[in-house]
């Protein structure tokens, strides 16, 4: 059987989910008829050295809410990208530009892309920019993000 579905894939830790995210998701989804993305586990981010403000739960059911995605797994090492490439069949592997060329091992099992970032916005400066805020300011960030949070769950069951 000729498969006929155009599949994209795409890694990442998705914490602080912001419009750059959106973006990036919706021109990825747009590459192809199903559009796989694969979230760092939070073991995985602390062998990277990497933190985020929420846990892998929490970051996979805002990225399974968003309806440019069509399925979330977890991505808990380096080495699985070429088992999932094969594994789910992906045509394009696609990665913000600031991974350009690291991937390009993949370029034998299917086509892999670097898409600009959209610009002004980066997880890593939003958290720069909370962490100068003083404590009583930054407990109502967590609070409001958290409440975000509860309002994605409610809409993703209705």
């Amino acid at each position: 059987m000729k498969k006929t579905e155009v599949i994209v894939i795409t890694y990442g830790t998705f914490d602080l989910f912001h419009v750059g995210h959106v973006r990036l998701l919706k021109r990825l989804r747009e590459l192809g008829d199903k559009l796989y993305v694969g979230i760092s586990t939070d073991n995985f981010n602390k062998r990277k050295g990497k933190e985020s403000f929420f846990s892998y739960d929490e970051r996979y059911e805002i990225l399974n809410a968003c309806r440019y995605v069509d399925f979330v797994f977890p991505e808990s090492n380096w080495e699985q990208k070429v088992e999932d490439v094969e594994k789910y069949e992906v045509d394009i592997f696609a990665m913000g530009d600031d991974w350009e060329g690291k991937f390009d091992f993949l370029k034998d099992k299917c086509q892999v892309l670097y898409l600009p970032r959209t610009e002004n916005i980066s997880t890593t400066e939003i958290k720069k920019e909370l962490s100068s805020l003083a404590n009583e300011n930054l407990v109502l960030v967590e609070n409001t993000l958290h409440r975000a949070l509860d309002v994605i769950k409610s809409l993703s069951k209705a």
